[in-house]
């Protein structure tokens, strides 16, 4: 196998994160917010702005995509944005790099942006009831914190919480509200 590369795309490369997402909402549909009816139906006006909103990262095998996720600002409903906390999200990896270590360099890939940016932590959003992805997040080193909210998934009749779990960047190891 080959080594994976993972980067962050610029504006202009807005055609290829499309692509991969689409392919991510293609193959995991009750893992996104968006559907991929809807997502196919923007223009390039929406990807553009999309693609300055946060840092998107692709990891490539040979060239070709096999994984996407993205590092913004953190946010929590009803209250203002903590500059200090990036979050991690839309986390995807093709089913033929699974278990390759892909996720885990997109992880790292968007921790470093996090610092870069001068952020404290990284939060990620995962779904309580996911054992394996708790297991994922806590291994690589996320700690779980007391925020909950129902997960905003396409088609979840009732849907599961999700727990926000967060990485400390650097020497401040308290956990930030959300």
């Amino acid at each position: 196998m080959s080594d994976i590369t993972v980067r962050s795309l610029g504006e202009d490369e807005w055609e290829q994160y499309r692509s991969v997402r689409l392919s991510a909402l293609e193959d995991s549909p009750d893992a996104f917010v968006a559907s991929v009816e809807e997502e196919r139906a923007y223009d390039e006006d929406f990807w553009r702005t999309r693609m300055r909103r946060s840092q998107r990262l692709i990891a490539e095998q040979d060239g070709t995509a096999v994984g996407v996720a993205s590092v913004g600002q953190a946010r929590h409903e009803g209250e203002r944005d903590n500059e200090k906390v990036a979050e991690l999200f839309g986390l995807w990896v093709a089913p033929s790099a699974r278990g390759t270590g892909v996720a885990t360099q997109l992880v790292q890939a968007g921790a470093d942006a996090a610092r870069q940016q001068g952020r404290s932590h990284l939060a990620y959003w995962v779904g309580v009831d996911n054992g394996r992805a708790v297991a994922f997040a806590s291994g690589f080193g996320f700690r779980p914190t007391d925020s909950r909210r129902p997960m905003r998934v396409q088609g979840a009749g009732d849907p599961e919480d999700e727990v926000a779990m967060v990485l400390p960047l650097g020497e401040d190891r308290g956990v930030p509200r959300f």
